[in-house]
């Protein structure tokens, strides 16, 4: 969700005249080189899911600030989830910000950055509810062979961990129609993948009352002409049908990949998370998916260390794990956030015991990964080349890329053959399997290797040049054209 919004604020300022820069140290010495004085602009989209956010958004502030006070020009802007919750006490911390907006409000940052440059104060404009719809601003999209596709926002759920309804407020879901019209757009600029975002794909429909919207956007979505793969994140257990299983086995574009969190295996705790289901029925989704696309790759997030997580809950989650075979599984310690019930609860775990947990987890999914994906080696893959995932090191010359079932690849290219691009396909055979990642050096030997050049690898190809061939979305940093 905050790729897909840097991308949004990376397009109203490009729109508003700014032309991007790689770093704030090139951005100072490119405007001083050229003379211009222009003022620059870096943007930091804050997330707030976790406690080390914020340490990581002031941390980065202080950096900024000794770039700013030799060039006073400079703007700087803070959005996303941690500015809605902090507001004015950004400022307070940071008093050389000149702007912090919301999550509901993406569309003002230009006029913010202008307000701030006229008054020679600060501007903070921060909505309770959403004004413009993200997926109506201009954007710049980080890939051009890849494109995130917005379908609602929010959430109508109230896990006590999460502090995302508060501060991305209650769901709201775009019309049919217009997702539609943003995939058929994106495809026609050039992008081969879209991703269905939203917090909880799966209750997608509610809003309009109707029942099984999600499953029959997949279908259309899928059929759109020139789309390759389609994929979505994230559902919610409680909330997935078999509906949407039957639509994922059925459309050809839809890739053999889910995203489903877990969180928990102790019914207990997913009780006091308030996540409306039990390890049960996770398990018996897992296996319906499997049962119609046995090659699905699973993947999942677990908190480790939720208040009151006894040695027998966190054992329940390990044995889930092991009936689950995730592919992959983003495993967090439980970080306390200001606002939720459970930050509340007296029953903290202690870090000693957490880290301790989660190392334990985290020795289990590598192993279990390693074990899928040795399962692989020998199979041929068709990998979609990433736009800024490279390749893997120079000794080998790979380049790197997604599998149909998003496992990353990393792909040997024959001496004298013609190399990829960003954005072209190549098909090889799986020599090796890794726990993070999996090994395609059957062209080295003689074996598989195939590309397959596409209109998002020429058009990667048209923009890149020596100087720079990546602009980082995370902090989108901006200049003004002399």
């Amino acid at each position: 969700m905050n790729v897909h919004d840097s991308e949004r604020m990376a397009g109203l300022l490009e729109a508003d005249g700014l032309v991007p820069v790689e770093s704030v140290p090139q951005a100072a010495a490119r405007a001083t080189a050229a003379g211009d004085g222009g003022a620059d602009v870096v943007v930091i989209n804050t997330c707030s899911v976790r406690e080390n956010a914020a340490t990581k958004l002031y941390g980065n502030l202080g950096q900024l600030a000794s770039v700013k006070r030799g060039r006073p020009g400079m703007q700087i802007a803070v959005g996303g989830c941690l500015a809605q919750q902090e507001r004015a006490r950004i400022l307070q911390r940071a008093p050389y910000v000149d702007a912090v907006f919301g999550t509901h409000n993406i569309d003002v940052l230009p006029a913010l950055l202008r307000r701030a440059a006229h008054n020679h104060e600060a501007a903070v404009e921060i909505e309770e509810s959403l004004k413009t719809f993200p997926s109506t601003l201009p954007t710049k999209r980080e890939s051009d062979a890849a494109a995130w596709v917005s379908i609602s926002v929010g959430c109508n759920n109230t896990c006590t961990f999460c502090i995302v309804p508060q501060l991305r407020g209650k769901e709201r879901d775009r019309r049919p129609g217009e997702i539609l019209a943003e995939v058929e757009a994106v495809v026609s600029e050039g992008a081969l993948e879209v991703t269905l975002l939203g917090q909880n794909v799966n209750s997608y429909g509610v809003s309009f009352g109707q029942r099984g919207a999600f499953a029959d956007l997949l279908r259309a979505a899928g059929q759109v002409p020139g789309l390759e793969r389609l994929r979505f994140t994230s559902p919610h257990p409680a909330a997935f049908t078999p509906d949407v299983i039957d639509a994922m086995a059925e459309t050809p574009t839809v890739m053999p990949s889910l995203h489903m969190p877990l969180q928990s295996g102790s019914d207990a705790i997913l009780r006091a998370m308030r996540r409306s289901y039990r390890s049960a029925r996770f398990l018996r989704i897992l296996q319906q998916v499997r049962q119609r696309i046995p090659h699905a790759a699973i993947t999942t997030d677990i908190i480790v260390g939720f208040p009151g997580e006894t040695e027998d809950d966190f054992q329940a989650t390990l044995d889930v794990v092991e009936q689950s075979r995730f592919s992959s599984a983003f495993t967090f310690l439980y970080s306390m956030r200001p606002g939720t019930p459970a930050a509340d609860r007296e029953d903290q775990i202690p870090e000693d015991v957490k880290l301790e947990r989660y190392q334990r987890l985290l020795a289990l999914q590598e192993r279990i990964s390693a074990e899928e994906n040795q399962k692989l080696e020998g199979r041929e893959v068709e990998v979609l080349i990433g736009q800024g995932e490279g390749r893997k090191d120079g000794a080998t010359e790979r380049v790197s890329g997604r599998a149909k079932d998003n496992r990353l690849v990393h792909v040997g290219v024959p001496t004298g053959a013609k190399r990829p691009r960003p954005g072209d396909f190549v098909t090889a055979t799986i020599t090796h399997g890794a726990p993070h990642h999996l090994v395609a050096d059957s062209g080295l030997g003689g074996g598989t290797f195939a590309v397959r050049r596409t209109r998002a690898g020429d058009l990667w190809e048209s923009k890149v040049t020596p100087a720079t061939n990546a602009i980082s979305l995370g902090m989108p940093i901006m200049r003004a054209p002399k």
